[in-house]
Order: C-alpha cells, then sequence, then structure tokens
C-alpha cells in the first residue's frame, strides 16, 4: 500500500508540474550513428589500470548477473521509484564502464563502506566551511526554498553566477563546479559507492529519498554522514533512482518532453548532471520550430547500443 501511495504521489507531481503544451514521447535508441569521444581522462584512468573499456563493460555485467540479491534490490528500488529498472543498471553499467571498476560482489561495497563509518570529514574551501560560505548574502534568495532539490540547484545556480573564477570580498575562487569546490575533500572529480554518487548530488535529493525510501536527510554540516549513506548500497541505489526520477521530472516539466523511454538519455543525465539546465536549454531550441531531440552523450550511448542485452537483467 505504501509503495502504491508513493507512485501515485510521483505521479500525481509530474502531471501537475508538466507544461501546458502536449507532452512529447522522446523515441527510444541513439540519436548518433557512432559513439560520441569518450573523455581524454575516463581513457588515460583505464589504460592506467591496464584494462579496457569492454573488459570493463564485461566485468559489471557478470556483476550484475551473478549477483542476484543485487538485482532483487535495483528491482525493488525501482519500483519504489516509479521508474524501469534499466534506468539504474544503465547508470551502474555507465559509471563501472567508464570510470571505476565493478567489485566482485556486492558485499565488497559493504566492506568499503564500513571503512569510511567514523572518519571525519568536512565540506570546504580554502579553510571556510560550506556552511559558512552559504551564509554569505549572495544566498540570501535561497533560503525561502524547502525542498532540498530547489534549495541546493538555487545554491548551485549563485555559485555559477556569483563566485565561480571569480575573486569575492578578496577571495579568488576556482573557475570550477561548485560540487568539485567544495563537496569534494580528497580530490576534485571524485565519487564514491555503488552509484557512483556525488555528495552535492545527495544533498540536493536527500528529501526525495527521505520521503520514499524514509533514509534520514543529509546535511552539509555532516559530511561523514553524507558519505556513509552514498557509500552504503542500499542507499546508494535509492539516490540513482532518485536521481533518474527527477531528470524525468524535470525533461517533462521544464521541456515537455518524457525521456522514460530512453535509457541511454537518462544514463546520460545521470552522467552530467544538470538536468534541469540541460532541459531548459533543449526547450529554448524546440521554442516555436521543428523539434530537436535531446541527444545521448558517449555514456548513454553504450547503453542504447547494448539495451537488449542489458533489459535481459530485468
Amino acid at each position: 500500500m505504501r509503495r502504491l501511495l508513493t507512485c501515485l504521489l510521483i505521479a500525481v507531481t509530474a502531471f501537475a508540474s508538466a507544461p501546458a503544451y502536449a507532452m512529447q514521447t522522446v523515441p527510444p535508441g541513439n540519436r548518433n550513428v557512432e559513439q560520441p569521444p569518450v573523455p581524454g581522462a575516463s581513457v588515460r584512468r583505464t589504460k592506467g589500470t591496464k584494462t579496457t573499456f569492454d573488459r570493463k563493460y564485461e566485468k559489471i555485467y557478470e556483476l550484475l548477473s551473478t549477483d542476484h540479491e543485487l538485482m532483487g534490490k535495483i528491482r525493488k528500488t525501482a519500483a519504489a521509484y516509479g521508474i524501469e529498472p534499466i534506468h539504474i543498471i544503465g547508470a551502474l553499467v555507465g559509471e563501472h564502464t567508464y570510470n571505476v571498476d565493478a567489485y566482485d560482489r556486492l558485499q565488497s561495497y559493504y566492506v568499503k563502506a564500513a571503512s569510511y563509518a567514523g572518519e571525519s570529514f568536512r565540506f570546504a574551501y580554502d579553510g571556510e566551511d560550506v556552511d559558512t560560505f552559504i551564509g554569505r548574502p549572495e544566498f540570501a534568495g535561497c533560503n525561502g526554498k524547502s525542498d532540498s532539490y530547489q534549495l541546493w540547484s538555487c545554491r548551485e545556480d549563485v555559485w555559477e553566477t556569483d563566485f565561480r573564477g571569480k575573486t569575492v570580498d578578496g577571495k579568488k575562487f576556482p573557475d570550477n563546479r561548485f560540487s568539485a569546490v567544495f563537496f569534494q575533500p580528497f580530490y576534485a572529480g571524485q565519487t564514491f559507492g555503488l552509484g557512483q554518487i556525488n555528495p552535492l548530488t545527495a544533498l540536493m535529493l536527500s528529501d526525495l529519498v527521505t520521503r520514499i525510501s524514509g533514509y534520514p536527510k543529509l546535511s552539509e554540516k555532516d559530511a561523514s554522514g553524507v558519505y556513509k549513506a552514498i557509500m552504503q548500497p542500499d542507499i546508494s541505489l535509492a539516490f540513482v533512482a532518485a536521481s533518474v526520477r527527477t531528470s524525468i521530472d524535470d525533461y517533462k516539466r521544464i521541456a515537455g518532453m518524457d525521456i522514460s523511454d530512453n535509457p541511454g538519455l537518462t544514463a546520460t543525465l545521470y552522467n552530467v548532471g544538470n538536468s534541469r539546465q540541460r532541459a531548459s536549454a533543449i526547450a529554448a531550441k524546440n521554442h516555436g520550430g521543428a523539434t530537436v531531440w535531446p541527444e545521448e552523450n558517449y555514456y548513454g550511448w553504450l547503453i542504447n547500443d547494448k539495451l537488449d542485452e542489458l533489459k535481459a537483467l530485468n
């Protein structure tokens, strides 16, 4: 009953926020005949570990096809968030093909997560905690937003317009993403766990995950708590699902497009993030003209290319 009510809530929310014009369903498959270029950093990382993308794909595919406990968790989590399991599968396959190697079994992730328990971390840049940073007057316009997705999206927007690559009050800030500057204390670009979740993404999606899965709300004041959540496989899967659910809803609400039948697109958005901005950009391209469909990147292209094989895992 709880799952049914949750799915109905998701559906009603998506319908209420949808644009007034007719919804368009994005066709399945890839828009690009050939795979878009894979970033050099991913190529170098893979070569540095003396492996190939094909081997990494085979490794994560084997994990998913043999770890029945993991697949059971994926199916259960997907149902709770009102999405098909292939969307979670696509996100995991993309991450472990292009960014990290899959561990041999699900238990390895629990062991890894345990190693972070009790550690002391903080989100900061150049001695300034992020909690102090977002108390600056530039962020005042965000304070009335109660939902974590809207709140942290607003703060990310303020970073982009007022701080990124600029000198403010005598302090120079890097020309880099908010998440890379304040939310990755080990080194920029690092993500963690089964779903390779970024800490800022976890903070954004915290309210949705709390509402649907019942996990405790995350806080920027408790970096260790954020890492504990994204390192735990069960919780990590909830954040993967929440990310996909949010991307689908953003495209419906902002661009009037249903991308739920194209796992390559949801995987692309899982990889690149910023679904709000990307939905706005595609909406602008379609304003008063012929339809321009969103395109998959290299990461999503693989998922659509391997779709029949991956769907067999469902």
